[in-house]
C-alpha cells in the first residue's frame, strides 16, 4: 500500500478511528494488526521473510543476552542477513563470476529473484538490535509481540528511518493519550510529505524519464536538466516518503527521526553525509565506520574508512556497478573533503565562500546521480559523455514540452523546487515553518491548511501519473 494512494486515504482513517477508541494498553495489538495488514498489500508470501527476520532476531536477543560469545553473535548476523543476501545480491555475485570464468548464467540455472519489499530496511533494524544486545546498549525485548511491532512498525517498515531499539521500544510500550497538538503537527508534517511526492518529485519524473530513455540522442544541456531535476525528485521522492512516516507517527505519539535535514545546502561532503538519509548515515557510522577504526587511527585510516562505508553504502542501494560507482564517487567526495578540512574552513568563514561551496557540493553530487539513475554503466557512461561534447545552450527549444512535461507544469515544478530551497533555509536556520504555522490565530492557520490541501489537490500527480516510492527498490 502507497501512502499516495486512494487505499491509503481510506486506510489511515480508520486506523486512527479505531485506534483512539481502543484502550491504551490494547493499541500496540491493532497497531501490529495493521502493520501486517499494510504489508501484506503488496505481497502476502512476503510476510514470511519479515516474519523470518522477526524470529531469527527476537531468538537472538533471548540467546545473547546470557551468552556474549562471538560466534554466537555472528551466527546469528548471518542468519538474520541471509534473505537480505540471497535476494538482493546472489545474482549480482552469480552474473559477475560466470563472467570472470566466462560461463553461461541463464534464468533456467541461476533464478533472479525478486526483491521484497522493504527488506534492506527492516533487515538493518533486525541487525542493529542483535548488535545492541551483544553489547548490552539495551536490554532484551521479552514480549515477542512488542518485538514484532518494533520491526513491524508500518509508517517506516518499507523505506525507514531506520530506528534503534532503545529508541523506538520504550515510546511503543508507554502510554500515549490523543494530543491535538500532536495530531496537527503530524497532519502538517503528512501534508509536506505529500507536496514533496506528489507535487515535486512525480511531476520530475514525467521530464526525467524520457530523457534518460533517449540519452544518445539528446543534447547535453537535456541530459544536464534531466540529472538537476533528478537530484531533486529522489530528493523529494524520499524525504517525502520519511515525512510522511514521521508525520504518520507524530499523530500517535511517536517519535521517528527526522531522515533530511536541507542536505543540498551542504557546505562539503562530510556534512552532505550528516544531513542525508540520516538515520542510515547513523546505522552504518555506529555498526562499521566506529567498528573500523572510525577516525582514531590517522588521516589516511580515516579516508580509507570513509571510503570503504561510501562503497558499501552504494552497494546496499542496490547489487549493480552503478550503485558501485555511485558510491566510490562519493566516497572519493568525503575523502577530498577529509584532506582539504583546513582550506575548507577558511572558505566556508566567508558567506560567498559557504554558497559556492554548496553550488560546487550540489554538482558534484549530481554527477554521481548519474550513475544512480542510469540502468547500466554504459548508460552513466554515455550520459557524462553526451554533457561533455554535446552540450550547446542553444539546444534548448520548445520540443521539451512535448516530452510529458507542459510549460505550465514546468513553471508549477519551477515554483514548487522554490518553496522546497526556501523551507530548507529555513530548516538549516533554525526556523521552524511547522510551528510557526500552528502558531498562527485561528483563521490564519485554517487559511494554510486550506491552501496546502487545494495545492496537492490540483498540482498533485495521480492515476496514470502517480509513480512508487523510488526507494522502495531497496
Amino acid at each position: 500500500m502507497l501512502f499516495n494512494t486512494y487505499q491509503f486515504l481510506f486506510f489511515f482513517p480508520a486506523f486512527l478511528l479505531v485506534h483512539f477508541l481502543l484502550k491504551e494498553e490494547h493499541r500496540y495489538l491493532w497497531i501490529l494488526l495493521c502493520s501486517l495488514f499494510f504489508y501484506a498489500c503488496w505481497n502476502p508470501l512476503h510476510l514470511i521473510y519479515l516474519f523470518y527476520c522477526i524470529v531469527v532476531s527476537y531468538t537472538a536477543g533471548l540467546l545473547l543476552e546470557k551468552r556474549k560469545q562471538k560466534p554466537l553473535l555472528a551466527l546469528f548476523v548471518l542468519l538474520d542477513a541471509l534473505p537480505l543476501l540471497v535476494f538482493k545480491y546472489s545474482y549480482f555475485v552469480a552474473e559477475n563470476l560466470a563472467r570472470l570464468l566466462r560461463l553461461d548464467l541463464s534464468a533456467a540455472s541461476f533464478p533472479r529473484f525478486l526483491l521484497p519489499v522493504g527488506i534492506s530496511f527492516y533487515t538493518f533494524q533486525t541487525l542493529s538490535y542483535i548488535v545492541d544486545v551483544y553489547r548490552d546498549d539495551v536490554e532484551n525485548e521479552r514480549s515477542f509481540l512488542y518485538y514484532a511491532l518494533f520491526v513491524s512498525f508500518f509508517p517506516q517498515l518499507v523505506a525507514g528511518p531506520i530506528k534503534h531499539s532503545k529508541a523506538l521500544l520504550p515510546q511503543l510500550r508507554k502510554k500515549r493519550p490523543f494530543d491535538y497538538d500532536q495530531f496537527r503537527e503530524g497532519m502538517l508534517l503528512m501534508g509536506w510529505g505529500m507536496f514533496l511526492k506528489i507535487v515535486i518529485a512525480d511531476r520530475a519524473a514525467r521530464l526525467i524519464d524520457p530523457i534518460y530513455a533517449d540519452y544518445t540522442g539528446m543534447d547535453g544541456i537535456y541530459l544536464i536538466l534531466g540529472t538537476v531535476l533528478f537530484a531533486f525528485q529522489l530528493f523529494c521522492d524520499f524525504a517525502g516518503y520519511s515525512t510522511i512516516a514521521l508525520g504518520a507517527a507524530r499523530i500517535i505519539g511517536i517519535t521517528l527521526t527526522d531522515n533530511f535535514q536541507a542536505p543540498y545546502l551542504s557546505t562539503g561532503a562530510g556534512e552532505f553525509w550528516r544531513r542525508w538519509h540520516v538515520s542510515l548515515g547513523q546505522w552504518f557510522k555506529d555498526y562499521l565506520y566506529i567498528p573500523m577504526g572510525g577516525s582514531r587511527k590517522g588521516r589516511l585510516r580515516t579516508c580509507l574508512n570513509k571510503f570503504l562505508v561510501s562503497l558499501i553504502s552504494g552497494l546496499w542501494h542496490g547489487a549493480s556497478w552503478t550503485f558501485v560507482a555511485w558510491g566510490a564517487i562519493n566516497g572519493l567526495y568525503q575523502v577530498i573533503d577529509e584532506l582539504g578540512k583546513k582550506p575548507l574552513q577558511k572558505i566556508r568563514k566567508a558567506a560567498l565562500g559557504r554558497v559556492l561551496l554548496m553550488i560546487l557540493m550540489f554538482l558534484g553530487y549530481c554527477v554521481s546521480l548519474v550513475f544512480f539513475r542510469s540502468g547500466s554503466m554504459a548508460q552513466g557512461v554515455g550520459i557524462l559523455s553526451g554533457i561533455l561534447h554535446r552540450t550547446h545552450l542553444a539546444g534548448l527549444t520548445g520540443e521539451m514540452f512535448t516530452w510529458g512535461l507542459s510549460a505550465g507544469n514546468l513553471a508549477v515544478l519551477a515554483a514548487a523546487i522554490g518553496l522546497l530551497i526556501f523551507a530548507d533555509v529555513c530548516k538549516k536556520n533554525g526556523i521552524c515553518i511547522r510551528k510557526r504555522i500552528l502558531a498562527l490565530s485561528t483563521p490564519l492557520r485554517w487559511l494554510v491548511y486550506l491552501s496546502l490541501f487545494l495545492v496537492l489537490l490540483i498540482f498533485g500527480e495521480y492515476g496514470e501519473n502517480a509513480a512508487q516510492f523510488i526507494y522502495f527498490v531497496f
